[in-house]
Order: structure tokens, then sequence, then C-alpha cells
């Protein structure tokens, strides 16, 4: 027997088999838990796996393929080592961005299309988890107040992906023909100044340009100045430019500012009477985190049967008022990877109106090896033809397990968490919480030294010119406290947050950087809370050791 005989005989073993055999499907499952094994044999009471490693970038650029294969066992463990060092985001000191622990069953879901490779292109190559997709799509419609008769989903590449759909439809809808003919008439997408970057990472890759990206000052609670959005958005159509899209941010990434959505679905129509436009600007809701507490929309607050106290069920109504009026955008982003505890990656993009998607689609005979068969065939719309079916069936796990009332008790704990390590921050005279007018899980706050007034000073550095050297001595002061942090997290010990150099800007023009905890750990409990504070105390004591200010 040839050599390659031999060799493709033995490499049929780590492949799942295509008819059931009792003996290599175990051997398939027994490779998975012993992967597992060495995964949980990682774990401690630290919020990493394994042991702290330093990423030996010049190594890795010196990896070459070997001319033998090597086993299964052996891909496996060096696979595991590969997780030596990253951060459990469940466990409950990791409070890092919106990062969640996935669910089992989102795993599940993840996993098992991953064995037998279905594409979503067409319901030739997914078969019934193009359904998946279209259940998981239907139920969010439902939930954020579209008709799920009328609306359409497909699942894609992450946030940027979501919002990349809405202001590509919206371009078709204010230039018609730009998918055929180009661009030739200049657009505009206008959105918060807190709003994603992605909105400038879209405005770029769709040639539209960075310039044309027009950013509307924000409040105090970091919610996008409705009146602004109005007075911007007159200027540009009185120069007869054309608005593409606005984009309403529904939770941002800092702070969780939500967008007031009715105020500006209600201004843009109020333009178009006003201009007699030929056309709609597209209004795309950015709720990729936000999407969640459209379980609250039939939620008895008066009632409270799921027993949330008087100080969160504030807060969860307080998202509510702007959530409820999701329904009202032309098209909107969910991100089931974040809190929607699902996997990456799993974004979905929602239209309103199911015919929106049509506007980019290409014409079927461009594509003649697809489409032979079947009635679902999203890759004549979607920017991407290959579209795995992971992210619809680890988000239908979650959407079928948690419930309205399970999603709703997690929410509410996370925030009910956020709610107490805030209340233990304004507690103390030598911290200050930047977002205390906004109600989601996130928390961003800065640390002064010893003698600071925290009652008055954080307002009068936000105001007052004359404090800008002040203001960046304590920037430093807050970068040296979360590199301590950081340092002791990546030892393994305390806990792990995070950092933003911009929460926003003064009046003056200078970044005010924050500390930022984001809890999404469903195991999080109060003393958890407790090891933030203790870390940041340590922090300050080894800073006033050192003689720093």
């Amino acid at each position: 027997m040839p050599l390659y005989q031999h060799l493709v005989r033995d490499l049929r073993q780590s492949f799942p088999q295509p008819v059931s055999d009792r003996v290599h499907d175990a051997y398939f499952v027994f490779s998975f838990l012993r992967a597992l094994d060495q995964l949980d044999a990682m774990k401690s009471a630290m919020p990493m796996l394994g042991k702290p490693e330093v990423l030996d970038y010049a190594a890795a650029r010196a990896c070459r393929m070997a001319d033998d294969p090597q086993s299964v066992e052996q891909v496996t463990g060096k696979l595991v080592e590969h997780l030596s060092g990253m951060f459990i985001w469940g466990h409950p000191r990791s409070q890092v961005n919106v990062v969640p622990s996935p669910t089992i069953p989102s795993i599940i879901g993840g996993l098992l299309p991953s064995i037998y490779n279905p594409n979503l292109v067409s319901d030739e190559s997914s078969r019934k988890i193009a359904v998946a997709e279209i259940e998981a799509s239907s139920i969010a419609a439902a939930l954020v107040g579209f008709d799920p008769e009328k609306s359409a989903g497909v699942f894609t590449f992450g946030g940027t992906g979501t919002t990349l759909y809405g202001v590509k439809i919206g371009l078709e809808k204010a230039c018609p023909g730009t998918m055929q003919t180009g661009l030739g008439t200049p657009a505009y997408v206008v959105c918060s100044e807190r709003a994603h970057y992605a909105g400038r990472t879209v405005a770029g890759w769709l040639g539209l340009g960075f310039e044309r990206l027009v950013e509307v000052p924000a409040d105090e609670n970091n919610e996008i100045r409705t009146c602004l959005l109005e007075t911007m958005c007159r200027d540009l159509l009185k120069q007869g430019k054309r608005i593409a899209a606005i984009i309403a941010t529904m939770g941002t990434t800092d702070a969780f500012g939500v967008d007031d959505l009715a105020a500006v679905v209600e201004i843009r129509d109020k333009l178009v009477d006003e201009f007699s436009l030929d056309y709609v600007p597209h209004v795309h809701a950015d709720a990729v985190i936000g999407w969640a507490w459209s379980v609250f929309n039939d939620y008895d607050f008066a009632a409270n049967l799921l027993g949330f106290r008087k100080r969160t069920l504030r807060a969860l109504a307080g998202v509510h008022r702007r959530m409820q009026y999701l329904g009202q955008a032309d098209s909107l982003g969910i991100d089931f990877h974040k809190t929607g505890f699902a996997p990456y990656v799993s974004s979905l993009f929602l239209a309103r109106d199911a015919a929106d998607l049509q506007k980019v689609a290409r014409a079927p005979e461009s594509m003649p090896y697809l489409f032979q068969s079947g009635e679902y065939h999203p890759g004549q719309f979607t920017l991407e033809t290959t579209r795995s079916g992971g992210g619809p069936m680890a988000a239908l796990a979650n959407l079928l397990m948690f419930g309205k009332n399970g999603l709703r008790a997690l929410l509410g704990h996370l925030v009910s968490m956020a709610e107490d390590f805030r209340e233990q921050l304004e507690g103390h005279a030598a911290t200050h919480v930047l977002n205390g007018g906004n109600f989601g899980p996130v928390t961003l706050f800065r640390v002064y030294p010893d003698g600071v007034d925290t009652f008055s000073f954080p307002q009068r550095e936000q105001t007052d010119p004359a404090l800008r050297a002040r203001l960046r001595e304590y920037n430093d002061y807050n970068r040296h406290i979360f590199a301590l942090i950081q340092n002791e997290a990546l030892q393994g010990r305390g806990v792990v947050i995070s950092l933003t150099d911009c929460y926003r800007e003064t009046s003056y023009g200078e970044q005010i950087v924050a500390l930022k905890s984001y809890i999404m750990s469903p195991f999080s409990e109060e003393h958890d809370v407790e090891n933030v504070l203790e870390s940041i105390w340590k922090a300050r004591a080894r800073i006033a050791a050192e003689g720093a200010p």
C-alpha cells in the first residue's frame, strides 16, 4: 500500500464518522471530555485559566507546518495550552467590558453546527439551521416591537456588521442605485459623539469617508442632544446634503447611555415633511447591548413579581423608558454574545421591513452555482457568502432557555450588583461615579488621592480650563491605579477591570480618563464588589507609599 493511503487511513480517525460507529463516536466524545478535563484542571480561585503567561509573538512568527501528521491527542493538548492565562469572564472578579460567560446550551448550539458545517448562504447548504435563523430573528423581532411577519433578520460578523447593514440600506434609500453604479452623490451619517466607533468604521469602508460622519454632542448622561441633532440635520439638508442614516445608540459601550429613539424618529419624520424629501433617512438603532431590556416591555413594574429591590427596579425602569421604542427604528443590531450570554460571534441585524434587504440584493444569475433548490436564499443580499450556523443556534438556545423571566432575572441581578458597587463608591471620599445617571451594569468612576474634595472637584475639572493641569495629573493617577490593578490581575490576584481613555471630553477639550467595572457574571455577589474596592485601596496605598501624586 502506498504511503499516502496509510496516511489517509490514519487521518480518517481524526474526522467524525459519516455513518454511526459506536466505538469511534465514543472516541469523538472522549476527545472533547479530555480537553474539558485539561481545562478544568487549569481552574483555581483566580479569575484566569492556568498561570499568567508572557505572550511570545516572536516564537509564534517562527512557527511552521511539520512534514508529518500529529495525533488528535497531541494537537488537543497544544490547543488547550493556548488558553493558559485566559481570563474567565464568568468569574465574579472579571469585570472587563461587556463580555459574558456563555451558557451551556449556547455553547452546545455553537458546537453542533461546527460538526456538520452548515452554511447559511442558503437552505440548500444549511437545511433546518436556516429555520433556526428565522426562529431566532422572529423571537427577537417580537421582543423589540417589530412585526415578525413583516420583518427579517440575518446573523452577521459582529456589531459593526449590523451597523454596516443598516447604513448600507440607508445609503441605497438616499442615493438609489449606489449598489449598481457606485456613490455618485455624497451622503452623510449622523450619530452621537458617544456612539460606537463602528459608525466611523462603516463610513470609511462604504466610501463615504470619515469626514461625512456627523457627530452630535451628548449630554451629561451620554445621550444624544436631540435639539442639536435636529439643528445639525437641518443644516445638512439646507445645504442640499443627503442623510443616509441616523444611528441611535441604545446603550453606549462605555457608560450605557441610551439615546431618545422616539425623539430621533420624530425629528427625522418632521424634517422629511419640512424639506419634502424624496427619500426617508434610515434610522438604525445600535442596540447591540441594550436590546435585552426589551424583555421588560410587558413587565409590570408596579407589581414587581420578580421582587427586585427598589433601587434596581428604578434602574431597570429607567432603561425601559427608552428601550420600549425600539420598534420605531427602521433597523437595529443585536449582539447575543453581549447581553444574550452566547459565545462569539452571534450578531443579528434586524430590518423592520423585510423589503429593505432587497435594496442590497444581487441578481441570482450572478451566482449560477448557488440557489438551485430550496426557498430561503439570504446569500442573495448578505455581505457574506459563508455564514456559520453557530450564531443563530447559540442565540436560539438562550432565547429558548431563558424565557423572559430568566433574562429579566439575570439583568436585574447584574444591575443590582452594579448599583451596590456605585453605592459603595459613593460612600468613599476618594472615589466619584461618573455615569450616575445611567442605569446599566457598567460603572465608570475616577479615583483621587487624599485631600481632593470629591463633592465638587469632579464637576469643576470638567468645566474649568484653569484646572487643565490637575485634570491631566489625575488622569495619570487613574492610569497608574489601573496599571497596578491590571498587573495584580495578570499575576492571578485581585480583580480584572478596564479603563477608558475618554469617558467624555471636558468643556475645554480635554479627555477624561475613567476606570470601568462591567459586571456581567451571573455568579457575582456583594462580596465580589468588595474585592474591587480592596484592589482600589491597595493601589492607592502603593502609590502613596511611592510618593506619587
